[in-house]
């Protein structure tokens, strides 16, 4: 059975392998997905995310689990890829019209992940304003949220895919499948999972016309990065995947060390001019 839903800013596709399919589990799964994307959406002011944006630097937030559990993976893989990625580069986005601004970035000089603070477990601090945007990572960790809602529901196999961010659990293998960055409505299969992840970065659908400002920004200098190749991780959970794609296309370094660290591996595709 397949079911299909917009959220997280694209489609989300749960396919499950079962002989007398749930719907409750699919219903179950899409809730948690729609969860993350209330907890943890930029353009909701009203999200957990936009509290901490707001009021962090101010007072101590208290946070839901799933909140807290993401920003502590998001400072973990801060510090393991020496400040490659890093989600307080939220008012680039917004200064660039890529996200809505909610506040006025021009009264601020932010800070970044680091300088937020645990207090407790769901009680955070920051030392400066901040403008956090979680898109590089919070869909991945709605993707996994959904393979545990499925598998807790007793589905044995199947997959969730959120716009290419995708993981496979079970014992009947998926193929696997990526967009060819030179011809980027052609796919190219890479292979077939049983069990894993797989996320990918890339611009292609971007590069409408030469005004057109690149959503990624590398935070070591600020500026927004160009680049026409894709990269691919494979790793166990999505959450990983999805964040450490940013790592490698920001860095353009396949073999990055944070890799090993995370049992993850790198995939680039190169663009090719076509003749």
């Amino acid at each position: 059975m397949i079911r299909c839903k917009p959220l997280l800013g694209t489609f989300v596709e749960i396919r499950i392998e079962a002989e007398s399919p749930s719907l409750k589990a699919l219903d179950e799964a899409f809730l948690a997905i729609e969860q993350v994307q209330s907890l943890m959406g930029f353009h909701n002011p009203e999200s957990e995310l936009s509290h901490i944006n707001v009021r962090s630097y101010l007072e101590s937030v208290r946070i839901h689990p799933w909140t807290a559990e993401v920003l502590t993976i998001a400072k973990e893989l801060y510090l393991q890829s020496q400040g490659v990625f890093n989600c307080g580069v939220g008012h680039h986005l917004v200064e660039a019209g890529l996200l809505p601004g909610h506040d006025k970035l021009s009264d601020y000089s932010f800070g970044g992940i680091e300088d937020l603070q645990f207090i407790e477990p769901s009680l955070v601090q920051s030392s400066l304003p901040l403008c956090l945007d979680l898109g590089g990572i919070a869909k991945g960790y709605a993707v996994d949220k959904a393979v545990e809602v499925l598998i807790n529901n007793g589905i044995q196999a199947g997959s969730v895919n959120a716009g290419g961010d995708i993981r496979v659990f079970g014992d009947r293998s998926q193929d696997i499948q990526i967009r060819n960055p030179s011809k980027p409505h052609e796919l190219i299969q890479i292979g077939s999972m049983k069990v894993g992840a797989i996320a990918t970065s890339s611009l292609y659908f971007t590069k409408r016309n030469t005004n057109s400002t690149s959503f990624m920004v590398n935070p070591l200098n600020q500026e927004h990065i160009e680049f026409s190749e894709s990269y691919s991780v494979v790793a166990n959970r999505c959450v990983y995947a999805d964040a450490l794609t940013k790592v490698v296309s920001i860095s353009r370094n396949t073999r990055h060390s944070c890799l090993s660290y995370f049992s993850a591996q790198a995939i680039h595709i190169p663009y090719t001019e076509s003749l």
